[in-house]
């Protein structure tokens, strides 16, 4: 496929100032359409078309004089957004990438198709069948505005994709800056994350004496079945109610009916955040945080495209709330919650889980029981303790830069 075109002839490349003199020429002095295009060696089709053009813009012949074609000859390629509209696209996609450690094509092309939804942009009829824009069009916009901090192959990102001082520097120096900008206090540093929660877990180890042969314990028979679960926890060991993604196409309230007070949920077919789920988190987490532009928060987060929308950039800008994230496959040693949390977190789901099991004998533990297991769980795991050792523990609060 022809990327770049080339122009073969001069075809159609008349001047615009020749066509105005020879339009205005045939009405202002009368001379026919045939003559002038001849002098000019203009096609006479093209000046017959653009007299009538000019015919057509004056209301009297004294004004046709002072009349200018915005455009002559050949139509380029369709912009879809207007100057202006892609500046500010640039500007939102400057900002992801400072928060995420620079962006993929397709991820532009993902923000492309959000930024032309919010305007009400006409786009092609393929950029709302996949919901991202075409390559065609990102290739031309990266012409356009070649310096933006864009990752195109795997190999240019060795350096991110591991945990090593350049990365860890990377995020301590960024994360410094935003709290000395913002006077940011422990009690509004952040952090939330998503953990899967199974329908078949792990059962306790059993003990018992070597000749007992067959030993065993109770799991669902079920079909293993995901339940994502998002967290959030403070550097001061708050955290707030719970936010569930059900595998379902339709949200019940029952669905959290049995889990932690002030939970809230939602459903996608895969039990996965995506996008439209994390915008209803935030709701979530603006709900019982209550930041707002005097009282700013920074949210820690992994480094994830369901967390790359411009609605959600937006909202969360309005509330004052601040987004910063780890850098690629650092969350392991920098992210409090897999520090401090995760690991008590899923020995007590099993347990609770076994507890279910041997209270309710003949059933099956489905996902409809899970808000019910983190209701006994979750507080068993994140205690003020276990949360403020986390941020400890990764430097994050009290802040230590040389921690690794």
């Amino acid at each position: 496929i022809m990327r770049t075109y080339k122009r073969k002839t001069n075809k159609g490349n008349i001047p615009k100032s020749i066509i105005e003199f020879a339009c205005k020429e045939v009405i202002l002095e009368g001379k026919s359409v045939r003559s002038s295009a001849a002098k000019y060696k203009i096609s006479f089709k093209t000046l017959h078309r653009y007299v009538n053009k000019l015919k057509a813009a004056g209301k009297d012949v004294s004004q046709i004089s002072n009349i200018q074609f915005t455009h002559v000859g050949y139509g380029k390629n369709h912009q879809i957004f207007h100057n202006t509209e892609e500046i500010a696209l640039v500007e939102y996609i400057k900002r992801i990438a400072d928060i995420y450690y620079g962006i993929t094509p397709k991820e532009v092309r993902k923000l492309a198709y959000q930024f032309a939804m919010k305007n009400g942009t006409k786009v092609r009829v393929s950029w709302n069948e996949n919901k991202m824009a075409g390559e065609d069009w990102f290739r031309n916009f990266f012409k356009r505005n070649n310096s933006l901090p864009i990752r195109f192959k795997a190999t240019s990102l060795s350096r991110a994709m591991s945990f090593n001082k350049h990365n860890v520097n990377l995020f301590f120096t960024n994360l410094k800056t935003i709290c000395n900008c913002l006077k940011v206090k422990p009690s509004n540093i952040w952090n939330m994350d998503e953990i899967g929660i199974s329908t078949v877990h792990t059962p306790d180890r059993v003990i018992a004496r070597r000749e007992m042969k067959q030993l065993g314990k109770i799991i669902s028979f079920e079909t293993e079945t995901l339940v994502t679960m998002a967290v959030a926890v403070s550097a001061i060991g708050n955290m707030i109610p719970p936010f569930f993604i059900f595998p379902r196409a339709h949200y019940k309230d029952h669905f959290i009916q049995e889990g932690p007070l002030g939970s809230a949920g939602d459903v996608n077919p895969l039990g996965w955040m995506e996008e439209e789920h994390f915008i209803k988190y935030c709701q979530h987490f603006v709900r019982h945080v209550r930041p707002s532009k005097e009282k700013p928060v920074l949210l820690l987060l992994d480094n994830h495209e369901s967390h790359l929308s411009i609605e959600a950039l937006d909202y969360l800008k309005e509330n004052g709330i601040t987004v910063l994230s780890f850098p690629y496959h650092c969350s392991h040693k920098l992210q409090p919650l897999d520090r401090s949390v995760y690991e008590p977190l899923k020995n007590h789901i099993n347990t609770a889980c076994d507890n279910w099991l041997v209270s309710n004998p003949g059933k099956s533990l489905s996902i409809y029981h899970i808000s019910e297991i983190i209701k006994t769980a979750l507080p068993l795991a994140t205690t003020s303790i276990n949360i403020q050792a986390g941020f400890r523990v990764s430097g994050i609060s009290p802040l230590n830069e040389n921690i690794f």
